[in-house]
């Protein structure tokens, strides 16, 4: 659609097609949230309860990109202010890694160790998801947010999030 209109009413629309997003504002619904968040959710609670165990669902194999959604952010007005011949662009890091790593990732950054477990019963899902950003590169565009720091801020937001709803149900009591 946005390529018709680009064309047909000389308008400047196109679509960017980003990989899974992640940061301030994420959901962290262990089951209705996309992996990343949940494996924070699920490392942090097994750390605050003092677990030994983090389970995940599938092999652990599975690659994912994931972006830091400020980069995402960036990359919209980025591309609103240039004109481009494509339709659409892939919008991304580039970079892949397992959810193994992911995981183990996480747990360094909250100074937890624990044993992994595979729940096979749970799908893998796609083998590899990474998107090739070499166009957006073409024109300019690259992210600019450190994986360190992008987490860190997304895990701030995250505690201030799990304290506020905590805080909520003590004065709904």
């Amino acid at each position: 659609m946005c390529d018709y209109y680009s064309r047909n009413y000389n308008l400047n629309f196109k679509s960017l097609m980003p990989p899974n997003l992640y940061g301030p504002n994420d959901n962290y619904n262990p089951t209705k949230s996309h992996f990343y968040p949940a494996l924070i959710r699920k490392i942090h609670i097994a750390k605050k309860n003092n677990l030994k165990k983090l389970i995940i669902w599938g092999s652990g194999k599975p690659k994912r990109e994931l972006m830091f959604v400020n980069d995402f952010a960036d990359a919209v007005i980025y591309f609103m202010k240039i004109k481009i011949k494509e339709p659409y662009l892939n919008i991304g890091t580039g970079k892949d890694f397992s959810i193994n790593w992911y995981a183990k990732f996480v747990m360094k950054k909250m100074k937890v160790k624990l044993k992994i477990y595979y729940d096979k019963s749970k799908p893998d899902g796609m083998p590899k998801k990474c998107l090739d950003i070499n166009l957006a590169k073409k024109y300019g565009w690259k992210p600019k947010n450190n994986f360190d720091d992008a987490f860190k801020e997304t895990y701030e937001y995250f505690l201030k999030k799990e304290s506020d709803e905590i805080s909520s149900k003590i004065n709904h009591k």
